[in-house]
């Protein structure tokens, strides 16, 4: 959820979806939320065409148009809906992660030897934490030269100022599209606090949601009609010169109508136990797209 409001050419997956290894598809069907059907899919997630997404075009800079996103640059891996103790930092760096796991099995039998893993997790405080993390891979190196590849082997006030979620409500009560936005923009980066974690097949992003009390109130409030909201995101690195043009979906997800109690415990060892009235921190910085 992002603390400000803002005023996409492919099938519900990456058209290189049927070309996945094995691991990918393992991925995709053994989290804790279900991989259900794009319109009638309930208390799981989908992939929604990436031409429901406007993106900054290739005439952007000199007209300020937007186009349909297109394709994702990275497929589909999953999604998983976690609660903890304490909040999770680095799931893909944990030796229990499935997503990794699966990569591992694979890359020990001489397999998908260049895959890597591209995952965003946000982070819901509460009593209990939460975790929304969403996983992305592809079979081929990231080219270096290119926005996708800079981003990730960046600093980390490169990633701050160009990290940006797009979301689209596409089912839910007045209240929710009125706090949310029907179609909204943020760079999650200057809105909110965001960890990053570099490995060596993977680029994991921890958004802490908690950081900002304007994102943190409209989640919650989200919430709180969570199994009458279906909503889309899609993460982009934005674009903001002529050659980085036009932007890409680096992939999108659609959560439909998820329960909360659907959440896989993860435990956290040696976890501080969660403090009580701990106030919330002010908001950094507002974009709009």
């Amino acid at each position: 959820m992002c603390p400000t409001n803002t005023n996409g050419r492919s099938s519900g997956s990456n058209s290189r979806s049927g070309d996945s290894s094995n691991w990918i598809s393992d991925a995709i069907n053994g989290g804790s939320l279900r991989h259900v059907d794009l319109n009638t899919g309930t208390n799981g997630w989908a992939s929604p065409p990436g031409d429901l997404f406007h993106l900054r075009s290739k005439s952007y800079l000199t007209k300020r148009q937007k186009s349909p996103a297109g394709d994702y640059l990275l497929s589909p891996a999953g999604m998983d809906w976690l609660k903890s103790t304490a909040k999770l930092d680095n799931v893909l760096g944990r030796a229990d992660n499935r997503v990794s796991q699966a990569l591992r099995r694979a890359q020990s039998q001489g397999k998908s030897m260049k895959s890597f893993i591209f995952a965003v997790n946000l982070q819901v405080p509460g009593k209990d934490h939460h975790s929304a993390v969403f996983y992305f891979a592809t079979e081929e190196p990231v080219p270096a030269g290119s926005l996708l590849g800079r981003f990730i082997d960046g600093d980390d006030g490169f990633r701050n100022q160009r990290f940006k979620l797009v979301n689209r409500i596409v089912k839910g009560p007045w209240i929710v599209k009125k706090a949310v936005g029907n179609y909204s923009a943020c760079l999650l980066g200057k809105a909110l606090t965001c960890h990053y974690h570099r490995g060596p097949n993977y680029f994991e992003i921890d958004v802490d949601i908690g950081s900002s009390a304007i994102a943190n109130a409209i989640l919650h409030l989200a919430l709180g009609y969570v199994t009458t909201v279906t909503i889309d995101m899609g993460f982009v690195v934005e674009a903001h010169t002529e050659d980085e043009l036009p932007e890409r979906l680096i992939g999108a997800v659609r959560v439909s109508q998820m329960e909360m109690s659907s959440a896989t415990f993860v435990d956290v060892p040696n976890a501080p136990p969660v403090p009580r009235g701990i106030g919330l921190t002010k908001v950094n910085h507002h974009n709009k797209s």
